[in-house]
């Protein structure tokens, strides 16, 4: 990144939780990023934000799965800011189903969650690597403890985490000039726990159900703005020696890019 201009960072998933308290993080903070973001939705916050900063935000209505939807975002990176300095990899769905449930023979939930867990980030990479060995950029991966787990019921999203975990370390292998971490967010108090909450109890181990419904009961979720912050901040400054590497938002290694806690 130039010293002389702002960075200009792609977000998927910004239209809301994670992602939206990411935009605002980076359009408001002392640095004022450019931003292009592509998410499904455009929701009235993203619609006033983008009113708000016109000149700093490009908003792309588009499917991450859909690979000329990504060529999108990177291209209008380059005809807007004219670079590219970081990737924020935010977008991702969950589908609550057992390996062997007699209601659901099809693979078909399975290849859509990886379809965007998964196979978004290879086609989104594909179209930008040229961009960021350039500006010796940035890629951070919204992973998820789940890539290292194995919740009965979240079979697609616990793999495809940590597949992303795995792309996350082959790209540091393959790019060195290129900065590229998966970070674990935490239990976040998003759509995704709204949806847990309605639709996994019957399918989820009961003890697993209870710890992240004891979560929301006890208003223990946490606020996105946190881990926002740290991802943010990673787009933006982190460190090489970071590469390649899993680490939570609130790890001992990365309290230099949180001010929360």
């Amino acid at each position: 990144m130039s010293g002389t201009r702002p960075p200009t960072i792609i977000l998927t998933g910004g239209s809301r939780g994670i992602g939206l308290s990411c935009l605002k993080f980076l359009l408001q903070s002392p640095i004022r990023a450019n931003v292009v973001s592509l998410s499904r939705s455009f929701p009235p916050e993203l619609q006033e934000l983008k009113k708000s900063y016109e000149q700093n935000l490009q908003v792309i209505q588009g499917n991450v799965a859909k690979d000329e939807d990504n060529k999108l975002a990177v291209d209008t990176a380059i005809k807007s800011f004219g670079s590219i300095d970081g990737l924020i990899l935010n977008s991702g769905i969950i589908k609550f189903e057992r390996i062997d449930d007699p209601n659901k023979r099809s693979i078909e939930a399975w290849k859509e969650v990886f379809d965007v867990n998964f196979f978004a980030l290879v086609s989104i990479l594909k179209h930008s690597l040229v961009h960021l060995r350039s500006s010796k950029g940035r890629v951070v991966f919204v992973s998820s403890g789940a890539s290292v787990g194995g919740i009965a019921s979240w079979g697609s999203y616990n793999t495809s985490k940590a597949a992303m975990n795995s792309l996350c370390r082959t790209l540091a292998s393959e790019e060195p000039t290129i900065t590229s971490i998966a970070l674990r967010p935490g239990v976040v108090d998003t759509e995704m726990q709204v949806q847990l909450r309605s639709e996994a109890k019957e399918v989820m181990n009961s003890p697993n159900f209870k710890h992240f419904n004891g979560l929301y009961e006890s208003s223990k979720l946490l606020k996105p703005e946190g881990p926002a912050e740290v991802i943010s901040n990673l787009a933006i400054r982190a460190e090489q020696k970071l590469s390649g590497q899993f680490l939570s938002w609130d790890s001992e290694e990365l309290a230099g890019y949180r001010t929360q806690s």
